[in-house]
């Protein structure tokens, strides 16, 4: 197992102004080699202060990170063969010129060894990427989606081991984004590149992380396969955060034809059959438009429900339904 892993934590701690809500705590995380590696959690959760961790920008209180089982340097103090190894992408791009071409800021990324070689290396970048049109725009003057590639097309062209990426789509439009997940896929399964990504939108990470980290108040609360957690959720908060979905109690529950004994029920979206039958109690009483879908949101007995509904149009505001939850998933306490 040992030599599948490329980053570990041990224990590792960082708090900040001695406030211990602030940072992480006592996490201890195994990063697998060639494999994305998804951080998802609430805002000020701590996923950028472990992802700088990871990187070696921040020390730890307590606790150690190995790269290859050897123990990680602090970058800031002391530039390692190491650190050009791990690559760590902030989301305000503070690592490239603003005022520099794409063809120099990717340019930038060579290692001084492979500077004679810049024609050919930064061409087969800016191709690889899709931005060779772009070769002497102003990075500043870029779009966000077009910023982003070449922010990652200069931090490969050095073919680091591992890329880490915090919240790589947050400026990025629907159309930029899922030609870059995808690219970012083929990298990893074509070079063997390990990437470990932050979001706040799981949305992001569910179609493309081998393994997803749940971290809560500073601290990792669950971990597993995309499908595991999304499916099979041990914790409340990770259903949440996961999925469209609506908290019910137990007697709100049993409103919607679920009998629980435990403290909470979350039914998600996309597990509520709504349709027009003998028993049409509950009301329509908005429609959030999603794109090919929409969602619904019904009420009876001051109950609401989320309902991702694919025929869109079928139903109006005031509509009266029939509902029934096809699944559910149960935390907390035993009554």
């Amino acid at each position: 197992m040992k030599k599948e892993l490329i980053l570990e934590t041990i224990n590792i701690t960082k708090n900040f102004f001695g406030d211990k809500s602030s940072g992480v705590n006592n996490i201890t995380l195994l990063i697998p080699k060639g494999k994305i590696t998804g951080i998802v959690g609430e805002s000020g959760s701590g996923k950028t202060t472990l992802l700088k961790l990871l990187a070696g920008t921040l020390v730890p209180d307590s606790g150690e990170v190995f790269f290859h089982q050897e123990l990680l340097p602090d970058r800031e103090k002391n530039r390692q063969d190491v650190h050009r190894s791990i690559k760590f992408l902030t989301q305000d791009n503070y690592e490239m010129d603003l005022q520099s071409t794409v063809w120099e800021n990717v340019r930038d990324g060579l290692a001084e060894s492979e500077q004679k070689f810049e024609t050919k290396k930064v061409s087969e970048a800016l191709t690889q990427w899709s931005i060779r049109h772009l070769h002497d725009q102003v990075f500043g003057k870029l779009s966000g989606g077009e910023k982003q590639r070449v922010t990652i097309a200069k931090a490969l062209i050095s073919k680091p081991e591992v890329l880490l990426l915090d919240e790589p789509f947050n400026q990025v439009d629907a159309h930029y984004r899922e030609s870059l997940q995808q690219d970012i896929r083929d990298i990893v399964a074509g070079q063997g590149v390990t990437a470990i990504l932050v979001s706040h939108d799981p949305a992001e990470l569910l179609s493309m992380a081998d393994q997803l980290v749940v971290i809560k108040e500073g601290e990792i609360v669950e971990s597993g396969s995309p499908e595991d957690l999304y499916e099979s959720p041990q914790l409340l908060y990770t259903a949440l955060i996961l999925a469209s979905g609506t908290q019910l109690t137990p007697t709100q529950a049993k409103v919607c034809g679920v009998s629980t004994k435990r403290g909470s029920v979350v039914v998600y979206a996309e597990d509520v059959k709504v349709s027009r039958g003998l028993s049409n109690n509950w009301m329509v009483n908005k429609i959030l438009f999603k794109g090919i879908y929409e969602e619904l949101i019904v009420e009876y007995k001051n109950v609401q429900l989320r309902v991702l509904n694919r025929s869109k149009g079928k139903y109006k505001i005031g509509s009266k339904v029939s509902v029934s939850v096809k699944k559910y998933h149960e935390f907390g306490r035993w009554s």
